[in-house]
């Protein structure tokens, strides 16, 4: 440490996968920092719910403790970084280090998703930062670029793959069909779980809530709104089928897991989504692959932005944490803090109220009329027909559908009345087509 650098101590809760690669990082980076920042930054605490545990970082003696909450009102920690997850006690400890003068990063997206606003407001009142870049899409710096770069952005709307699992599922059996193979999904999912992308229990990545806690927590950032998970309308992957994934690849799209969020230039009602969607070929998030993560945003001025990278894993979490770490001290040392500004009161769109272009599947009798009754169907709903197609005939008859832009009260309609219908004899999955 030279003569002149200033010394600030951290606090960590947790020392798991984030938390041991946060270690890690801030020793391997100390002299880099102090050379760039004029701060010297030490990892002086951690705690852990079993100090015998075996873990990847050696730490000094003293530096473990059980006792969390003796860490965020320690007057020598000058920062917190929370890596325990969950609500309880990661809320209380977080309002108890702000009420102690500590500015908290965190990296806890079910948190935030559930009562950011609360603590938002409290880290304002105390005049400290409460950073949270790695809560969203790991290591990519989305949180920052809404925060910051594009605070006065007229953001329209925000396109994320932002579940790195679902993303590899995707992409595997989208592979399959490419390859003339059988897109089977819980093949792919089992080589998810296989190579860790997956938890053995995959319900929270592929039922869209991983997603969508992510996507309140960006729409609250972008539009200034109080957004919560529970707001969020979300479907998962494990209804999509090799047949959908076969007839968008035909018809020139991509089926990714997509968090929507956006905005009504007319009202100001915010819409936040998590859905299987059809993207085209020529879009970039088309060529998302695999695990990793992208978000793209469209606003008035800026157009389109495209941010890329790993979303997951200690490593690129930890980097995101560490830059919220090193943007505290800067600010912590001047008397500074960043703030989110004072949370409207938010007015969530419905999902029947949404709009876009939809692909419907049906497998219908292979005789005369039946084309004219399901079209008349669609037509009684209001709802206008850009591609009809027939696949197969005789018994393996099957009529490919996508839509113009249509409400989703409509097709929704639409499609329980098909249900109906002596001609059809199944209904396939709805898939929205959205990225144009």
């Amino acid at each position: 440490m030279t003569s002149n650098a200033k010394s600030l101590k951290i606090g960590v809760l947790g020392c798991g996968n984030v938390g041991a690669a946060l270690v890690q990082l801030v020793a391997a980076q100390r002299a880099v920092v102090e050379q760039r920042t004029g701060l010297d930054l030490q990892v002086t605490r951690v705690a852990v719910r079993n100090i015998s545990a075996p873990r990847e970082v050696t730490l000094d003696d003293g530096v473990l403790t059980r006792d969390a909450r003796d860490v965020v009102t320690d007057p020598d920690i000058d920062i917190v970084v929370e890596a325990i997850g969950g609500i309880e006690p990661a809320r209380e400890l977080i309002l108890e280090a702000l009420r102690h003068g500590k500015p908290v990063v965190t990296a806890n997206k079910e948190l935030l998703a559930n009562v950011g606003a609360e603590l938002y407001e409290a880290a304002d009142q105390a005049g400290l930062d409460l950073l949270f870049e790695a809560a969203v899409a790991g290591g990519i710096p989305i949180m920052r670029a809404l925060r910051e770069s594009l605070h006065g952005e007229p953001v329209r709307r925000v396109l994320g793959i932002i579940n790195g699992t679902t993303n590899f599922i995707l992409t595997k059996m989208t592979d399959a069909v490419a390859e003339g193979g059988d897109a089977d999904y819980s093949s792919a999912l089992s080589e998810a779980q296989r190579l860790g992308f997956a938890e053995r229990d995959p319900t929270a990545d592929v039922e869209g809530f991983d997603a969508g806690a992510k996507a309140a927590i960006i729409a609250t950032v972008a539009f200034g709104a109080k957004v919560v998970a529970g707001d969020v309308y979300h479907e998962g992957i494990s209804n999509v089928t090799a047949a959908e994934i076969a007839i968008a690849h035909r018809l020139g799209y991509v089926v990714k897991l997509l968090a929507i969020i956006e905005r009504d230039s007319s009202n100001g009602d915010i819409s936040v989504r998590v859905h299987p969607a059809m993207v085209p070929i020529n879009h970039p998030l088309a060529s998302v692959r695999d695990s990793f993560n992208a978000v793209f945003v469209e606003g008035d001025f800026v157009d389109s932005l495209m941010f890329y990278g790993r979303g997951a894993g200690g490593a690129p979490t930890a980097s995101a944490v560490f830059g919220d770490v090193v943007d505290a001290a800067i600010k912590l040392r001047s008397g500074t803090h960043g703030s989110l500004g004072a949370l409207g009161q938010a007015t969530i769109k419905p999902i029947d109220e949404t709009s876009a272009e939809y692909l419907l599947g049906l497998d219908v009798a292979d005789e005369p009329g039946v084309l004219h009754s399901v079209t008349g169907v669609f037509a009684a709903h209001g709802v206008s027909i850009r591609v009809a197609e027939q696949e197969g005939n005789g018994p393996d008859a099957r009529l490919v559908f996508i839509t113009h832009t249509a409400r989703e009260a409509d097709v929704q309609a639409t499609v329980r009345e098909l249900r109906g219908l002596e001609e059809v004899r199944n209904v396939g999955g709805l898939l929205r087509v959205v990225g144009d």
